[in-house]
C-alpha cells in the first residue's frame, strides 16, 4: 500500500517542478544581470556629502541647536539626591508584582 502511494507523490511533484520550470521559462526570466554605473564614484561622494551637510529633512522635530539651561542646585546636593534614590527602598519597585496591580501603601510613602 505504501510504495504506490509513494511512486504516486514522486510523480506529482515531478510534473509540478516541471511545471513551475516551464512557467518559469514562458515568463523570461533571465539571470543576474551586472551593474552598470551611471555615475561616477566623484558624484555620489559629493551627493553623500551635500546630503549629510543638509540635516535630517525626514525629521518631524524643528531643527534647533539644543539648549543647556544651568541648575539652581549645586553638585553636592545632587550627588546627595542621587545616593537617596539609589538607596530607596522601592528603587526597583514593579507594580505588576503586586496584587492587582497595586502598590502597598508602605512603599508610597517614600517615593522618589
Amino acid at each position: 500500500m505504501k510504495t504506490p502511494n509513494i511512486i504516486a507523490a514522486a510523480v506529482l511533484l515531478l510534473l509540478a517542478a516541471s511545471g513551475v520550470q516551464a512557467q518559469g521559462a514562458q515568463q523570461g526570466f533571465e539571470p543576474v544581470q551586472p551593474l552598470r554605473a551611471v555615475t561616477s564614484r566623484s558624484d555620489v561622494v559629493a551627493g553623500a556629502d551635500a546630503a549629510a551637510r543638509g540635516g535630517n529633512v525626514y525629521g518631524d522635530v524643528v531643527a534647533a541647536p539644543l539648549v543647556s539651561r544651568p541648575s539652581s542646585l549645586d553638585r553636592a546636593s545632587v550627588r546627595a539626591q542621587a545616593v537617596a534614590a539609589a538607596h530607596a527602598p522601592n528603587q526597583n519597585l514593579d507594580r505588576r508584582a503586586f496584587v492587582n496591580s497595586e502598590v502597598p501603601p508602605q512603599f508610597q510613602a517614600s517615593q522618589r
